[in-house]
């Protein structure tokens, strides 16, 4: 297939939203619209039902949240969509920066009685520094809500984001009866059945709405959609793709509702694969030599066979079956002999994937988050972060016996990305780093599970820890010398300080002005002054 031809079908997003805004439920329903999966499960479904499609970790069936980043792919309208469902529970931002360094775009959930939330607000700032374009889904529409004029006006004052409304809804709560397209004049019935033609209006009245909402909603919502199209500013693709603006979809995910238009609409207007900055220079989508980046690590996710995935985005070519790609941290060839794509826990070998494709690719430890494969270039891709974490624990094994099998299994847990590790130089035990407790709950389960390994957590005389870094070689020799006890390696051996109050962070800052203290890290990069 033509690159240029083949790039321009694939849509690569990510869903984000605050927890229980729907999301989990959304992306069920896009993947059961978009004809990938014959049965949605629910999110929270009992004991003897169906459950969630995406999650698939003891934990999250649990708990009913996702706390790691599935990734799925269908075709739909051809194109073919790369839907990445990350976690909405705050604790495991670490896997969500990285994962949407790996999307085009991505669709903002937006609980309707609810508005904007903090964890939604984070995450869009991560967006707008990423220059993602975003489609905002305003979901649980068949639940009591705000007034839409209120939520359009918060996002836009909250987020600084311009909005143009797609649809309206008609009633909301007990009374929500489907939404008008305010680009087509249709309506579209919540009762309608499937695959039904909406209805075309040719007056906007409240007869318009007789068979579908109680007398006295009638004029009024002939009102508010008038208003709507009269006031509210149209659709532009082009602000939208700046990220100046987004379209907004009303409808309820628990329902069935506006799903298929939500995804509808993100085969006609999101973007393609756009050229990624790396390194050394621009990589177009087409530019004919495969080029990627790993920006996940997933283990055991069949507990039958100890598996280990490593989650590439193609940034250009052809990625194909069997070829050979240089692993460029290393040097060293890499032979893709399975590449694969994933529905949640199901998997297809890949023949061939293309720019903006998500791919996994089984290895045995070789592969690391922030690796970039290339058909020989050496060039490497930035911004899959590391943040200096917010917890610092000691792990210790019941068994002492098994000290050796716990440190590998925390290299591996590092290396996926679950926990951060650290050495200390001084080489007492090691201190993992998470940015939530919850992580701490994920690494104690799975150690537990996965590796026979029942362990307890330690607190530790540190509280903040930072990469530390300097112009002067000896500035550095000077600093760990006098701080043995408080210094530190990360999985690839940068040296880290660990303080034990913020206070004494500041102080040794003053202290050391030719040192730089940093809390991000680009991985297989420079660290980044916060």
């Amino acid at each position: 297939m033509n690159l240029t031809k083949a790039a321009a079908r694939r849509r690569t997003f990510a869903i984000i939203s605050h927890p229980d805004a729907g999301k989990t439920t959304l992306t069920e329903k896009v993947l059961l619209f978009g004809g990938a999966i014959q049965l949605a499960g629910e999110v929270k479904a009992k004991a003897n039902r169906r459950q969630t499609r995406s999650d698939w970790m003891d934990i999250e069936r649990e708990r009913g949240i996702s706390v790691v980043t599935s990734v799925m792919t269908f075709e739909y309208a051809d194109c073919v969509f790369n839907l990445l469902d990350t976690p909405g529970h705050e604790d495991f931002s670490d896997d969500t920066y990285r994962t949407l360094s790996a999307v085009d775009s991505a669709i903002m959930v937006i609980d309707a009685a609810k508005g904007i939330e903090a964890r939604t607000k984070k995450l869009f700032e991560v967006c707008r520094l990423r220059d993602i374009p975003i489609v905002t889904f305003i979901n649980k529409l068949d639940r009591e809500g705000r007034d839409p004029f209120e939520l359009l006006e918060e996002i836009e004052q909250t987020l600084a984001l311009d909005t143009a409304p797609i649809n309206w809804p008609i009633g909301v709560g007990r009374t929500f009866a489907g939404v008008y397209d305010l680009e087509e004049n249709v309506i579209r019935r919540l009762d309608a059945k499937e695959n039904a033609a909406p209805e075309a209006v040719a007056t906007l009245d409240a007869s318009t709405f007789a068979d579908c909402l109680p007398e006295s909603d009638r004029a009024t919502t002939a009102e508010e959609i008038a208003l709507a199209k009269a006031a509210c500013r149209p659709f532009d693709l082009d602000s939208f793709r700046e990220g100046h603006l987004t379209p907004v979809l009303f409808g309820s995910a628990l329902r069935n509702f506006g799903v298929r238009d939500l995804i509808e609409r993100m085969a006609k207007i999101a973007p393609s694969p756009e050229p990624r900055p790396a390194s050394t220079r621009m990589v177009a989508p087409d530019d004919p030599k495969m080029t990627g980046f790993v920006f996940k690590i997933q283990a055991n996710m069949d507990p039958n066979h100890r598996d280990r995935i490593a989650f590439a985005r193609v940034c250009s070519g052809r990625l194909t079956r069997g070829m050979k790609a240089t692993l460029v941290r290393t040097g060293k060839p890499i032979s893709l002999q399975a590449p694969q794509f994933f529905f949640a826990q199901d998997r297809a070998t890949v023949d061939e994937a293309f720019a903006g494709d998500i791919v996994g690719i089984p290895n045995h430890g070789t592969l690391r988050i922030g690796d970039a494969l290339t058909e020989g270039e050496n060039l490497t891709f930035r911004g899959v972060p590391s943040f200096a974490p917010e917890i610092l624990r000691r792990v210790r094994v019941q068994d002492a016996m098994k000290a050796k099998k716990l440190r590998e299994a925390l290299r591996q847990m590092a290396e996926e990305g679950v926990v951060q590790v650290f050495l200390p130089v001084d080489g007492s035990q090691p201190i993992v780093g998470v940015v939530g407790a919850l992580q701490l709950d994920v690494l104690k389960g799975r150690l537990a599970a996965e590796y026979s390994l029942p362990i307890e957590f330690e607190t530790t005389r540190f509280e903040v820890c930072r990469w530390v870094e300097s112009a002067d070689p000896a500035e550095i020799d000077k600093f760990a010398a006098s701080h043995r006890g408080d210094m530190a390696e990360d999985l690839d051996g940068a040296l880290v300080y660990m303080a034990t109050s913020s206070f004494m962070l500041t102080h040794e800052r003053d202290r050391y002005p030719a040192i730089t203290f940093t809390d991000i890290k680009d991985y297989q990069g420079e660290a980044v002054d916060s």
